[in-house]
């Protein structure tokens, strides 16, 4: 299927995102100018690195997104899109967040032998029903690269610890995010890809 969009905004390796939904049996376009949204039958926010570089998602492209949102289209957040569904981050503190899920993020409180970033594969436990997570097993092991993390809220659906607690799967209505890379998480991830498409074409 087509028709999922794909937001390029400088903070993401587009090219495994691509190749992950190409596997789960969707194409991806990425749209030049918030107007390009009005086609979507999906929204993908993907993104590694400083909450910063959201700062580039202004006004136009936020009020496209809501707008979206709002009318019942489905929306992905990847890593640090995910961190961009919450009001903002302690790493960014002046930059907000998109404001879809209540909470702030902020850097892991880990101490040695474990390192910030939460680099490698970590298990998923499961905390409450979850569309995304369909026949994705509870303590799956998934990909994370990260140092910042979205706090265990009403919308957790799975969590991971590394140090200490917390979200790794957020879904609230048809608002979805995953603090870890599901394009590099084996067959978990590509389950949790497909159940994404699915609830697009649903």
């Amino acid at each position: 299927m087509s028709g999922i969009a794909l937001i390029d905004y400088g903070a993401g390796n587009l090219t495994s995102v691509r190749k992950g939904f190409a596997a789960a049996g969707a194409d991806l376009y990425s749209p030049a100018a918030p107007i390009d949204l009005a086609r979507a039958r999906g929204i993908v926010v993907p993104g590694v690195g400083h909450f910063s570089a959201t700062s580039v998602l202004g006004v136009p492209w936020r009020l496209a997104i809501q707008q979206q949102v709002q009318s019942g289209i489905p929306l992905l957040g990847i890593c640090l899109g995910m961190q961009w569904l919450f009001e903002g981050s302690e790493e960014a503190p002046d930059v907000p967040g998109l404001g879809l899920v209540a909470g702030r993020c902020r850097r892991i409180n880990a101490v040695r032998p474990l390192k910030v970033p939460h680099v490698g594969w970590n298990a998923l436990s499961r905390s409450g029903p979850s569309e995304l997570l369909h026949d994705v097993d509870d303590g799956a092991h998934v990909y994370f690269t990260h140092a910042y993390a979205a706090p265990v809220t009403e919308e957790c659906t799975a969590a991971t610890t590394h140090g200490e607690r917390f979200a790794a799967v957020v879904e609230t209505g048809r608002v979805f995010g995953v603090q870890f890379h599901p394009e590099k998480s084996s067959d978990a991830g590509l389950c949790i890809l497909r159940n994404f498409v699915r609830v697009v074409q649903s």
